[in-house]
């Protein structure tokens, strides 16, 4: 579908689940997921996948308890967003000039945790 502008109009996948996380493997994603749990959280795999740099590729996670576990290549910048009560660990890229994920993760209790491959 287009837009009006004449650009390709972005798909947004989105999970929803009471009790229970999600696990999002890179060839099934879009541009856009969001991800809502009341308890569970978000185990993302972005390894199997080719994110042309320059792209940016945004996972929203919304949950009361659980955080997002992300593997992502050694290039890979991450920007994490939101109010948690839990840390970021990430030892930032390896190798420069990649391609960008940001993850807004919006919850009461759970971190988000970078490992690149």
């Amino acid at each position: 579908m287009k837009k009006t502008d004449g650009t390709e109009q972005r798909k947004t996948d989105v999970k929803v689940s009471l009790i229970g996380g999600h696990r999002l493997e890179g060839e099934t994603l879009h541009e856009r997921t969001l991800t809502v749990s009341f308890v569970g959280g978000a185990d993302v795999d972005l390894t199997g996948i080719e994110i042309p740099d320059g792209a940016e590729l945004r996972i929203t996670k919304l949950s009361l308890i659980g955080g997002v576990s992300l593997k992502v290549r050694p290039d890979v910048v991450v920007e994490v967003h939101g109010i948690r009560l839990g840390g970021v660990k990430d030892d930032g890229p390896i190798e420069p000039g990649g391609p960008t994920v940001r993850i807004d993760a919006w919850g009461l209790l759970g971190g988000v945790t970078v490992t690149r491959w």
